[in-house]
């Protein structure tokens, strides 16, 4: 059994991963569907953001946005700010229960995906909630001013 946080109302709920593979999981109190099980279980097993591509972008970030929102941190490895921002977007990740989801774009191995939202400047956060960009956070800002912004789409 794991234990899935709601998405929308936060109540903890015991799911049977063998049964939510086969019929869709919801929340005890609220009624609302939960993520899928084994997604959320592996996220919640390392903590960290996951690693998206231009190839897995639309599956792993537009399609999951369906159920729970997703921060997409637009980044590259020369860049200071992103590594400034990094352990932050961790400890986030570590901390999200299941009720949202964090990954990483490199943008200078994924061009397609950058010009597609028109990234210029990075860091840059983009929150995405029912596969739309619902918020955009440009340069390093505190842990608490992403944990806000994010916490608002919940």
């Amino acid at each position: 059994m794991a234990i899935q946080t709601c998405p929308k109302c936060g109540a903890k709920n015991r799911v049977d991963e063998r049964a939510a593979s086969i019929t869709q999981a919801v929340c005890g109190k609220c009624g609302e569907k939960l993520p899928d099980a084994s997604a959320s279980s592996a996220a919640a097993t390392n903590g960290k953001p996951q690693v998206v591509t231009d190839a897995t972008f639309a599956s792993e970030v537009v399609s999951a946005s369906a159920s729970l929102p997703v921060l997409v941190d637009c980044w590259a490895p020369w860049c200071g700010p992103c590594r400034m921002i990094a352990p932050s977007l961790d400890q986030l990740a570590a901390e999200s229960g299941g009720r949202y989801k964090i990954v990483k774009l490199n943008v200078d191995e994924n061009p397609q995906t950058s010009a597609q939202f028109q990234i210029r400047s990075i860091p840059t956060l983009l929150i995405f909630k029912n596969g739309k960009v619902v918020d955009q956070i440009v340069g390093a800002v505190p842990k608490q001013t992403i944990a806000t912004r994010l916490n608002a789409q919940l």
